[in-house]
């Protein structure tokens, strides 16, 4: 594919991305508060976190590789914000151990991976057109659909075996340690971009 096709492409793949991110956000985000899910919550705000990575990412597109790769470094700190966000919930959680209602979080859980699994499948091909910019954007789709996994994992076990709010605290500190290793790859391998340009 042509250079600039796949530019264009790649503007239009990273809007749809983001919209579909953030449309989930806000069904996501009122679920895990109707239910008092934290992996729900962590998962929600890791939708808004990928619309806004998303939405950096057209708009960069024609920046320098210098800037993009600036830009590589920032995005790997907004990839950082929801785990701690998350480590934040689950303290709270702690003091109030109670189990979130199963059925809406495996719902919410299946919801978000079809999201998720459309965004990565779409991202998939670009994960190396414009460097660290796309690696983030597919990352985090990627992660996140494992995650989503977990989380309807974590609504059957609560449903089935362990009703009590642990299998849910488990699932959340995953998807926080998750986007951890998400946001220090795509640090690396933006330091590794500007030290090439420099």
């Amino acid at each position: 594919m042509p250079f600039e096709t796949a530019h264009g492409s790649l503007r239009r793949i990273v809007r749809l991305v983001a919209l579909l991110n953030l449309g989930y956000f806000a069904i996501e985000f009122i679920v895990a508060i109707a239910i008092g899910s934290v992996s729900l919550f962590a998962d929600s705000i890791d939708f808004m976190e990928d619309a806004s990575v998303n939405l950096l990412i057209a708009v960069a597109l024609d920046w320098s590789a210098r800037n993009r790769a600036r830009l590589g470094m920032v995005l790997a700190g907004i990839l950082f914000v929801p785990a701690l966000a998350t480590i934040w919930t689950a303290c709270e959680k702690f003091y109030t151990p109670i189990a979130p209602q199963p059925l809406p979080l495996s719902l919410a859980g299946f919801g978000a991976l079809a999201v998720n699994l459309s965004c990565a499948f779409m991202l998939a091909r670009y994960q190396h057109h414009r460097g660290s910019l796309t690696r983030a954007a597919f990352l985090s789709a990627r992660n996140d659909a494992l995650a989503n996994i977990a989380i309807i994992a974590a609504g059957f076990v609560t449903a089935t075996t362990w009703h009590a709010a642990w299998p849910d605290l488990i699932v959340g500190l995953g998807i926080a340690v998750m986007n951890a290793d998400a946001a220090r790859e795509v640090w690396t391998a933006a330091r590794k971009e500007h030290g090439a340009v420099r």
